[in-house]
């Protein structure tokens, strides 16, 4: 049986796919389709593969003719990379399925579409690959000064957090990018570089 199925991804346990969530929904209520009928798929994964357990769930539901629409809150959520994007995206083009990304508001089975597809897929891989950039610069020079130990054996993890945090805020990142590189919560990054 044909249906809609929606995918979602964040990249930590710590964060929600809340805001994902809720615009999902609203798009399907708005287009009639009740969000409890449809097949809801998340990953909780910051890897960049496709190597992702909900997403090879939906794969496998296209290729077996299960799926006919798939919903998503930003298509960057599908893939970390340009190549992966556009290949999972053509790959379910040529299935008649149709992609539905609710903040961009595009068809992506257009030509149009699939340039859009890939600015989009190229700004996100670019900018993952800005975040590693400063990262490791930010590693290289706490290294020079000699105030880098990475984690210490034995050490919990969120006494590592807390100490990796305030490395980084002193390196110049931002709450978000610190969350992001750790892999934790914005809320979690605030607590850590909180005055004591």
């Amino acid at each position: 049986m044909l249906s809609t199925a929606v995918y979602l991804r964040i990249s930590t346990v710590s964060q929600k796919s809340d805001g994902q969530r809720l615009d999902v929904s609203r798009w399907l209520v708005n287009h009639g389709i009740n969000p409890e009928t449809v097949q809801w798929y998340e990953d909780t994964d910051s890897r960049e593969t496709l190597d992702r357990e909900a997403l090879k769930r939906l794969r496998s539901a296209v290729f077996q003719g299960e799926v006919k629409t798939i919903v998503v809150a930003d298509v960057t959520r599908l893939a970390g990379s340009i190549v992966d994007g556009i290949n999972l995206l053509h790959g379910w083009l040529d299935r008649g399925v149709r992609l539905v990304s609710v903040r961009q508001e595009v068809d992506f089975a257009s030509t149009t579409g699939m340039m859009v597809a890939s600015l989009l897929f190229g700004l996100s891989q670019a900018e993952m690959e800005t975040k590693r950039k400063r990262q490791a610069a930010g590693i290289a020079a706490a290294k020079e000064r000699g105030v880098y130990q990475g984690r210490p054996k034995g050490a919990t993890k969120a006494g590592v957090d807390t100490n990796r945090a305030i490395q980084l805020r002193e390196q110049g990142l931002t709450q978000t990018e610190i969350a992001k590189s750790i892999g934790v919560s914005v809320s979690s990054v605030r607590r850590y570089l909180k005055p004591s």
